[in-house]
């Protein structure tokens, strides 16, 4: 089956991009050390590591760079991997420094690389997650227990209902948690700016290059329509859009859908009433609400995760309704963008890291923590490839419960989890 090229979704992002990549196709016959399928996240925070290493990569993507969710996403850079604890359970308490290490180390290299090649994305810190029920606010107690334990030297604070009201402009919470550690940015600009800095060092990349099937062997090759890679390792960064290997990689992820909308830019009277620090926004729930403010101030607000596979249609119709909830005070707002994609969920929450033939390395699922996860995910990609396997190991280890059948049969069953996670959070 052919596969056509897409161009970006019309998002605020793709409207707002500092560069509009145009990258060429992947003809002929290549070679390099390690080829990259995929030019989101994953694909290009493991190409400029391997790059900055001396390594010859090529980076293969079937529509634009930063097409799927790491160029449309809500832009939270929020700490940590889905799935850590689960991970200590099965590996045991040995591992729990090693892990709160690696729930940072993605903010590290974001920061560092926004720093060493001047990447305008518009980063900013400040997150701040939202109890919206009395059980919730356990759970911010329990986020400051632990950075009090672990001695953490960035800033954080607990706010009670008056002073969230005050910092949020909405009575719609209980309370809150702020660290200044997290943050939001532009993920597209982003993830266009650190493939420029791979292309500096080296790296080739090409665009609207869907890959057609890898021939695997000692040097495995990536195959387009019209040419192929040749490499010593092969990354597949497709996430929820991926469907290489299906025979090893199938209904391991399941896609999800996730929505945004966007204002109008804002008054400064009403951002000083909703937002005065400029923090990005997420509440507590299963299925949560997200929002922050753009650069040049539209409220950019997101969330109702879908996982039948039906896209609504109408996404402001969708998204509208949840946002004057918290802020009835924008129903006169205009809106001036609206978009949606898909996000890779795992069902234990764990993203499924591991290796095909010992040469073909995938890694898929951040469950919408994708931002921060899949620059560490990276780094662990490319140690894992350069004979560095600790990190590696420990997701490569973890059982991924699959849900046999087809992919619409898979989505019905989830949505059905869905459901058990609505009534959850209404109680």
């Amino acid at each position: 089956m052919t596969v056509e090229p897409r161009e970006h979704t019309r998002s605020y992002y793709a409207a707002t991009v500092n560069e509009v990549t145009d990258q060429p196709v992947l003809e002929g016959g290549h070679r390099a050390d390690v080829c990259v399928v995929g030019a989101g996240f994953t694909g290009i925070a493991t190409a400029l590591t391997l790059a900055e290493r001396g390594y010859s990569v090529a980076v293969v993507e079937a529509n634009r760079i930063g097409w799927g969710a790491s160029g449309r996403n809500g832009g939270q850079l929020i700490n940590g991997i889905s799935g850590l604890d689960r991970i200590e359970r099965q590996h045991g308490p040995g591992v729990a420094d090693m892990l709160w290490d690696i729930r940072w180390r993605g903010h590290e290299i974001i920061h560092e690389r926004v720093d060493k090649y001047g990447i305008a994305c518009d980063l900013k810190s400040g997150y701040v997650e939202t109890a919206l029920k009395p059980r919730q606010l356990a759970e911010i107690e329990d986020f400051a227990t632990e950075r009090e334990r672990r001695g953490f030297p960035y800033a954080y604070e607990i706010w009670d209902r008056n002073k969230t009201r005050d910092r949020l402009g909405t009575d719609a919470y209980l309370g809150a948690f702020a660290c200044f550690r997290d943050g939001h940015l532009h993920p597209l600009n982003l993830c266009i700016g650190e493939a420029r800095a791979a292309q500096g060092l080296g790296a080739k990349l090409f665009e609207r290059s869907p890959v057609t099937g890898i021939e695997h062997g000692a040097r495995p090759k990536v195959r387009t329509a019209a040419g192929s890679v040749e490499a010593d390792a092969v990354v597949l960064a497709g996430n929820a859009y991926s469907r290489l290997e299906p025979k090893r990689l199938s209904n391991l992820v399941f896609p999800a859908g996730s929505y945004i909308i966007a204002t109008e830019p804002l008054s400064e009277e009403a951002i000083n009433e909703i937002n005065p620090l400029d923090v990005a926004v997420c509440d507590l729930n299963e299925i949560v609400d997200y929002y922050r403010l753009s650069a040049d101030r539209r409220l950019l607000y997101g969330g109702a995760c879908n996982y039948s596979g039906r896209e609504p249609a109408d996404i402001k119709a969708y998204i509208l309704p949840r946002m004057h909830q918290i802020y009835p005070q924008l129903k006169g707002a205009r809106i001036d963008f609206q978009w949606g994609g898909k996000i890779g969920i795992v069902l234990n929450r764990v993203p499924a890291l591991g290796r095909i033939n010992n040469n073909v390395y995938y890694c898929q699922g951040y469950s919408g923590h994708g931002v921060s996860g899949t620059h560490v995910m990276g780094e662990i990609l490319a140690d894992a490839i350069t004979g560095t396997l600790e990190q590696f190991d420990l997701f490569a280890g973890m059982k991924h419960f699959r849900i046999p059948g087809t992919q619409w049969m898979g989505n019905q069953i989830i949505a059905l989890g869905m459901l058990y996670y609505r009534l959850k959070d209404r109680l």
